[in-house]
């Protein structure tokens, strides 16, 4: 697993950490409870019904008596099919002693890396040089376009000239471009910033005045473009507040990687 991988997945565990309740089992699906486990007894500790009683009404579950009966059912159910298991040697299969060893690893690896990054929270300062950067690189501006996508520059200069003699966009990129994402609707790419796009196409579409197409193809590692700006606007960048959240995801990765590349190489690793 590379870094950024491990990073990624140990932030969607943290970002899915309360998401992952389960349905109260079904009466029929632990074997024998009706015997084992009179109605109302209860087989499981206090603590773990405290436990998951607290993470389903912290992922907005409202506190009734049918939720707590709910995760009584579950937990009884739980430890039946845990007893069964148990009575079926099944804690002794070493392939399922390694799942069981990683599950509880996971476990304490989540917890250990929630706890570091709230004792290391991102600089509010570092999360707005971050978002300058951002802004800087979207520019101030956003462009609706289209673009008419060719394999060689030959085909970009014909379809130059076929615009030139009144030959309509849409119609030409239906028929010529080799762009699958956007040649079914004329060629018709949505408003963007600069920054969404390769340096040539975004120099390109910003040195065209609106309404105007390129009147040369433009070159990139995907082909030969010609590109029609429709129209320009200023560009609408949210706020620092409404995008912060994001910002600390993003720079929490980063974060994380440097301190999992620590961690080796104290570790030798």
């Amino acid at each position: 697993m590379t870094r950024t991988t491990l990073t990624i997945a140990v932030l969607a565990a943290l970002a899915a950490a309360g998401a992952q309740a389960q349905p109260a089992a079904p009466k029929a699906a632990a074997p024998a409870a009706s015997a084992a486990a009179p109605a109302g007894k209860a087989l499981y500790p206090q603590a773990q019904f405290d436990l998951m009683l607290k993470e389903r009404l912290a992922q907005g579950a409202p506190d009734s008596p049918e939720l707590r009966n709910a995760i009584r059912e579950e937990l009884n159910t739980r430890e039946l099919l845990v007893r069964e298991a148990k009575k079926a040697n099944l804690d002794k299969n070493a392939d399922i002693k390694q799942q069981m060893d990683l599950a509880g690893q996971t476990v304490l690896v989540r917890a250990y890396v929630a706890d570091w990054i709230r004792k290391n929270p991102i600089p509010d300062g570092e999360l707005k040089r971050e978002y300058d950067a951002i802004k800087a690189q979207m520019g101030d501006k956003e462009y609706k376009v289209k673009h008419i996508l060719v394999e060689k520059e030959d085909e970009a200069k014909d379809v130059i000239a076929q615009l030139q003699k009144g030959g309509k966009f849409d119609d030409i990129a239906k028929q010529r471009s080799k762009d699958p994402g956007s040649k079914d609707r004329g060629g018709d790419l949505d408003w963007n910033a600069p920054g969404g796009f390769v340096k040539p196409f975004a120099d390109a579409m910003a040195a065209t005045p609106k309404g105007k197409f390129t009147p040369q193809p433009v070159q990139t590692q995907f082909g030969y473009h010609v590109i029609l700006v429709e129209d320009v606007r200023e560009a609408k960048i949210p706020p620092f507040d409404e995008v912060k959240p994001q910002l600390q995801q993003r720079l929490q990765a980063a974060y994380l990687d440097k301190y999992f590349k620590e961690l080796r190489a104290k570790g030798g690793v």
